[in-house]
């Protein structure tokens, strides 16, 4: 069953309607009632605050990794362990082929349901889930395997075993790592962006975000607890945090914003995964016709511009 947010409540009535419409083989109503359906989308999704942008990045229905991997890939193969500790279900690896392009697709998981949420520890990587990813990356450079990434966690697992097994090492060396790989690396925020934990597959020739997802440094929760000492004041937060994409876009911090169906990708997931694989294909394409020297440089570029100041 559909799960609709409290701004999404006119669109949930018509939607009820039309599937009423549609039981009684109404026709006439059914078209009736989709085009005040499209005009009360239109309505709702072109002034959305910070805060509402927020609610669909971590809305229950949104898409994860594990549904864009079903939805792009065929003959897909899964990826386990980081050879060191053991396997994180919290990060996914997967090679297999996107209309026709062999490709290693490395993705944060979230989960649904409790027990699936609790196996997935709620898409909170371990460092060994980190070591898996690298693990990946490295076996596409060996074989000129491009790599996408997609982005969706709260943040990096703080639990002490985490600290104890080398939280921050392993995020630090992704970065490292990362930035010298000599294959096309390209990297989506489909959801939440959180943090290091968000930064350790986010390091690559490109960086783009869904419409409705969110990159942070902390969580508005955790902003308005420190700065205010006030849950209450979450919306402020967000806005003050300036997490959604074109701000990020704005700042130069991201390379593109990508168009998922204005309604949210949790209502047209197809059509999410084809902008996702559209994006992934043409940003292989480009980088491929740039020499491997002539790509480290343009990435090393990028990713130092960031917060790079000038009189």
């Amino acid at each position: 069953m559909a799960t609709y947010l409290d701004f999404e409540s006119r669109i949930e009535s018509i939607q009820e309607e039309i599937v009423s419409a549609h039981a009684i083989a109404n026709f006439e109503a059914v078209n009736k009632y989709q085009a005040e359906l499209d005009k009360e989308v239109q309505k709702t999704f072109s002034a959305l605050t910070d805060f509402q942008k927020l609610q669909l990045a971590r809305h229950p229905d949104r898409p994860y990794a594990l549904d864009y991997i079903r939805l792009l890939m065929d003959d897909a193969y899964e990826i386990h362990g980081d050879r060191a500790f053991r396997d994180d279900p919290a990060i996914l690896c997967y090679i297999g082929w996107i209309n026709g392009q062999k490709t290693m697709l490395i993705g944060e998981q979230k989960g649904r349901g409790v027990k699936n949420k609790i196996k997935r520890n709620f898409g909170m990587p371990n460092p060994e889930g980190y070591r898996k990813a690298l693990r990946a990356v490295k076996m596409a450079e060996k074989f000129d395997i491009p790599v996408l990434m997609l982005i969706d966690t709260p943040g990096a697992y703080p639990g002490l075993g985490a600290e104890e097994r080398g939280q921050s090492e392993a995020i630090a060396k992704n970065l490292f790592e990362f930035a010298s790989v000599k294959v096309p690396m390209v990297s989506v925020v489909i959801g939440e962006g959180g943090s290091g934990g968000a930064l350790a597959i986010g390091v690559a020739d490109k960086l783009a975000m869904m419409r409705y997802s969110v990159f942070a440094v902390i969580s508005p929760e955790g902003c308005s607890a420190i700065l205010w000492n006030d849950p209450s004041k979450v919306e402020a937060a967000t806005k003050a945090l300036k997490i959604t994409p074109n701000y990020l876009l704005e700042h130069g911090l991201i390379d593109d914003v990508l168009d998922e169906p204005l309604i949210g990708a949790h209502r047209d997931k197809d059509t999410a995964a084809d902008v996702l694989k559209i994006y992934f294909l043409e940003s292989v394409k480009a980088l491929r016709e740039l020499s491997i020297d002539e790509m480290l440089d343009q990435r090393y570029k990028r990713l130092t511009a960031v917060g790079a100041y000038s009189e």
